[in-house]
């Protein structure tokens, strides 16, 4: 129900959603970009802190460990929910002419944040790419504190999304 992630695929551009303050999500998009999927990562940002960024500093973390500046693109609006992220990705995909887009995100972010980007952008291909965490655990989340909360959280949302709340 969470979880509706896929291979990646060749696309005109990866998005990496932000809300992943330990840069797995960021991590993987880069790496997928370095392997040739995309000509360009887009960096959602979701907010920022200590006057920076939420995309600023994921591009800088990429960047430290070993992915080139000129793979990355940054983005700079403010954003409290994926919807808020995805009226404003949805936007500038559009103009830059992308069609097919990887969404990178938390794998059991991949199923609600797939569900509200194809809502709003159904002319666009979109494939959502999953990252596991530590918390998670390729889905033995009940198995830690970190991993029930995030369950409940993003089950909570889920519910509230198909509600349209």
């Amino acid at each position: 129900m969470l979880e509706a992630d896929g291979p990646p695929t060749q696309a005109d551009a990866i998005v990496v959603l932000s809300g992943d303050g330990k840069g797995n999500r960021m991590l993987r998009g880069a790496e997928l970009g370095k392997q040739g999927y995309a000509p360009v990562v887009i960096a959602a940002n979701g907010g920022d802190r200590y006057a920076r960024t939420d995309s600023a500093l994921a591009i800088e973390f990429a960047v430290a460990h070993g992915y080139p500046a000129s793979l990355f693109l940054e983005t700079n609006w403010k954003a409290n929910s994926t919807l808020e992220e995805a009226r404003n990705t949805v936007g500038f995909l559009r103009a830059r002419r992308v069609h097919k887009v990887l969404i990178v995100t938390s794998v059991w972010h991949t199923a609600r944040a797939g569900r509200i980007y194809r809502r709003l952008a159904p002319d666009l291909e979109i494939h959502m790419v999953g990252v596991d965490d530590s918390e998670w655990d390729h889905g033995d989340w009940w198995r830690s504190r970190e991993g029930k909360k995030e369950f409940l959280l993003e089950f909570t949302k889920t519910i509230a999304d198909y509600f349209h709340m």
